[in-house]
């Protein structure tokens, strides 16, 4: 019993001296600095850019880079905000902004007028306005506008609408060929009567 004794000290001896005067010290990977801590955020998804005209009772108008997505909201914002008197109850702060949209806010009672713009394919309206090029946006357009396009029916039309309720919006015009009925050459009767947005 002495001699189990006696034993398990040897041993626990020859580890305390072992640890304390020949084991080295572990190498420091790297040290950290007394200073303030950087956030690290992860860099954004590449969102496609555009390009939006803010105007009217706002800080700062002028021309703005946004990204695809961006709402009537943040336009005012990277603007520099709205002025005291602006009417933004006449504006829908949740509606999208487009490239190369217009947005006009405006001032409590002023009255909608036409601007410099209204010789132009911009309607002067307030709120926001888009470039109207006569193109038909096959994301948004209903029956009425898609029969307008050649080669285009009721049924066409629907199935058109049907396809964007199942598979989403077109991200390309060339996408509408995937729906059934419109082949290469209806396509090239009607792809430059139609865009996407």
């Amino acid at each position: 019993m002495l001699l189990g004794i006696l034993l398990i000290l040897i041993v626990s001896l020859g580890s305390v001296t072992y640890y304390v005067f020949f084991r080295k010290p572990p190498e420091i990977a790297f040290k950290l600095q007394e200073e303030p801590a950087i956030p690290v955020t992860a860099p954004a998804a590449g969102k496609e850019k555009i390009v939006v005209y803010v105007t009217g009772a706002v800080k700062n108008p002028g021309v703005y880079t946004l990204e695809e997505g961006n709402r009537v909201k943040d336009a005012i914002e990277i603007a520099g905000g709205h002025l005291h008197d602006a009417d933004l109850l006449r504006l829908n702060l949740a509606q999208k902004v487009h490239d190369e949209d217009k947005l006009y806010v405006p001032q409590i009672g002023e009255t909608p007028e036409q601007s410099e713009f209204e010789d132009t394919t911009y309607e002067a309206t307030v709120g926001v306005s888009s470039k109207n090029d006569g193109k038909i946006n096959i994301n948004t357009a209903g029956e009425a506008e898609l029969i307008q396009l050649p080669g285009i029916g009721p049924v066409t039309a629907q199935k058109i609408m049907d396809y964007r309720k199942t598979n989403g919006l077109f991200k390309t015009i060339d996408d509408i060929k995937n729906v059934s009925g419109i082949g290469d050459k209806k396509f090239e009767q009607i792809k430059d009567k139609i865009k996407v947005k």
